[in-house]
């Protein structure tokens, strides 16, 4: 597929006029009903087939998550496994997926590690105050975002200006565990301007996240995070706007190496400390143009880094593993009339690899071009996608999705979809020495859903789904430092319960899967075949008060066995968390907040090692207290 023919297609199709008005992005960064991802341009929720979680502003400030993966932990088929505490390797599982099969993008720009791919490097150290929104796309995208997008989409963005005035914020907040967090803002605009810039500092004393280990590391794991935003977007006039943002995260991650190191010297395995110093960073800008009423044009150029250097206190080097990213993408909407919507597009990313690990090919580029057409009316919907990509190394592949929604009354609707992912392997899967295999091939998905919406009462809302995912030359670790393309099956349900009444918000979410490689038969690795969220906020004047409950059902997971050599399956115990929140809102300028962590101090871990032949956990944190003041007067 030529992009300059498609071009040339876009440029010479007839439409009809319409009066439709078009969301504006920006503004609807702001907005609990609005969705973005899904089809890469605002549009209301209740528009999209596809099945979306979005936490606004407001959410995150009622909810005081600690990280975004806590914030994820939420989201109905959404699965976190961190190897213990803040900072620390953290994999996301959407839908029984692997995290390599997720996309994680910030302001519309890809970001995470290009060695590792998908969301693996892209959660660990993004700052929950530097954020004002985030959406979870669950189920296969990529007809519209292209490969890793198997699982679902992972959309950040970062802190937005308002409209009116000029407000700057300052936060502190202390914790256990030795936690500070520091932060600092100022954003206003005007009804043209917007503009956010913040700082924040923070740090934690940590603690031992290894129970047993050879003598190696029994210490406190420390963590130190600094992150700067900026953000700004300038109207021209109704018809043009301009914008751009920033975000970059630096600091150090102490961790543990349960095996330690061996010392030549006294023959003994010894303790490592090792620890990261970790930088990443993603840019955008965009330039959006109202060419008339059909057609709407918004062009994207980004930029995003991750850079790792592992050290440890037996070893006079480092470890150097840096990637870049550069993309572009030009998306053209046409509005043809009320029921007709036409989104076309070209995509382009080049991934860079700069490492003191040789890797045969450091370099590698990817191209696409799509088109979606949505059609609305009172008796049905449906979207058709086609997307063509071209891998530098992979050549061509196309992938396509489609759906229809019946709406069975005014309250009810019903949404049947098919779509197609891809994945090519990484850098690490086709290079890296000892544990590579460069004869894989790229993962192919098909997926199936059935999703039910259903408005219950004035009050109540339901949204449910049934999905199968079949996922053929899944890259999976196969023990004995071998990885293979084998066949996976996933089947599941999930469903989700939003009570508003009054000042009283329940939120209730049930995801229950069936991971299997279809082959052998076994579960996978690493995803719980059940689990339960809930949460509950009731506000009460200038106060609001929350409780938190997430329980996991039991998983597996793969650990090497240092004294046989082998992979083994050992099982991870199922565990149910408590959290509670209260926050005053003391004056217009400042409030106070309150987190209280696993209150019932509940061991549990998420993720597993080998120590002396038998399995062995990652801590995770126990009971936790955080209190925090927030100081935002408006100046004007």
């Amino acid at each position: 597929m030529k992009f300059t023919r498609l071009a040339l297609a876009v440029a010479a199709l007839p439409f009809a006029v319409s009066a439709a008005t078009d969301l504006d992005t920006e503004a609807a960064l702001k907005l609990s009903d609005t969705v973005i991802t899904a089809n890469r341009g605002a549009q209301d929720k209740a528009d999209t087939t596809a099945a979306v979680s979005v936490f606004t502003r407001e959410d995150i400030d009622r909810l005081q998550p600690v990280n975004v993966a806590d914030l994820l932990g939420r989201v109905p088929g959404v699965q976190v496994r961190q190897s213990g505490g803040r900072g620390s390797v953290t994999g996301v599982f959407i839908r029984g997926t692997s995290t390599a099969q997720s996309l994680v993008l910030v302001d519309g720009v890809r970001v995470g590690s290009a060695t590792a791919g998908g969301a693996n490097g892209a959660l660990e150290h993004l700052n929950i105050d530097q954020i004002e929104r985030v959406e979870v796309l669950r189920g296969s995208r990529s007809a519209i975002h292209g490969a890793d997008a198997i699982g679902g989409v992972i959309q950040i963005f970062t802190r937005r200006g308002d409209s009116q005035g000029l407000t700057p914020r300052v936060r502190y907040a202390v914790g256990n565990k030795g936690v500070q967090e520091r932060s600092i803002s100022l954003s206003g605009g005007n009804e043209k301007t917007r503009f956010n810039m913040g700082y924040s500092n923070d740090e934690a004393r940590g603690f031992d996240r290894t129970r047993n280990s050879w003598h190696a590391d029994k210490d406190h794991d420390a963590y130190r995070n600094k992150a700067l935003s900026l953000s700004l977007s300038h109207a021209f006039n109704e018809n043009f706007t301009v914008g751009g943002s920033l975000l970059q995260q630096k600091g150090k991650a102490e961790y543990d190496n349960p095996a330690g190191r061996f010392d030549m010297t006294s023959f003994q395995n010894v303790e490592a400390r090792p620890y990261d110093n970790f930088q990443s960073a993603s840019g955008s800008a965009f330039a959006q143009l109202k060419i008339n009423d059909v057609w709407n044009s918004r062009l994207e150029l980004g930029h995003s880094e991750n850079k790792l250097s592992t050290y440890d206190k037996l070893f006079a080097g480092r470890d150097d593993f840096n990637t870049y990213r550069n993309s572009a993408a030009w998306l053209n909407t046409f509005t043809v009339n009320e029921q007709n919507e036409l989104l076309v597009g070209i995509d382009y990313y080049k991934d860079k690899v700069r490492s003191t690990t040789a890797y045969e090919e450091k370099n590698r580029w990817n191209q696409a071009a799509f088109i979606q057409h949505r059609f609305n009316s009172q008796w049905f919907n449906t979207e058709l996608g086609l997307r063509h990509d071209k891998n530098q190394q992979y050549g061509s592949e196309n992938t396509w999705n489609g759906a229809v929604t019946v709406p069975v009354n005014d309250d009810n609707s019903l949404t049947l979809s098919y779509s197609e992912g891809f994945r090519t392997p990484t850098f690490n899967d086709l290079y890296w020495p000892g544990f590579s295999n460069p004869n894989l091939k790229p993962e192919k998905s098909v997926s199936y859903e059935l999703q039910v919406r259903s408005r219950l009462t004035d009050v109540v809302s339901l949204e449910a789904s049934a999905f199968q995912t079949k996922v053929r030359d899944q890259i999976r670790y196969q023990g004995n430092n071998n990885l293979k393309n084998v066949q996976t099956r996933i089947n599941g349900f999930e469903a989700s319960v939003l009570h508003q009444f009054d000042t009283v918000t329940t939120s209730l979410t049930l995801s229950i899967l069936d991971p299997r490689d279809r082959k052998t038969g076994q579960v996978l690795t690493r995803v719980a075949k059940r689990t339960l969220t809930y949460d509950i906020d009731k506000q009460l004047g200038d106060w609001n008060v929350g409780a938190s409950w997430q329980l996991h059902s039991h998983a597996t997971d793969a650990v090497f066995n240092n004294a046989t050599w082998q992979t083994e399956r050992k099982k991870i115990a199922g565990h149910g968390v408590v959290d509670l929140r209260a926050s005053w809102q003391a004056t217009s300028e400042l409030a106070f907040g309150l987190r209280l962590g696993n209150i019932f101090d509940q061991k549990y871990s998420r993720a597993l090692y080998d120590y002396q032949g038998e399995a062995s956990s990652y801590r995770e944190d126990r009971a936790t207290i955080q209190a925090s003041v927030t100081w935002s007067p408006k100046l004007f």
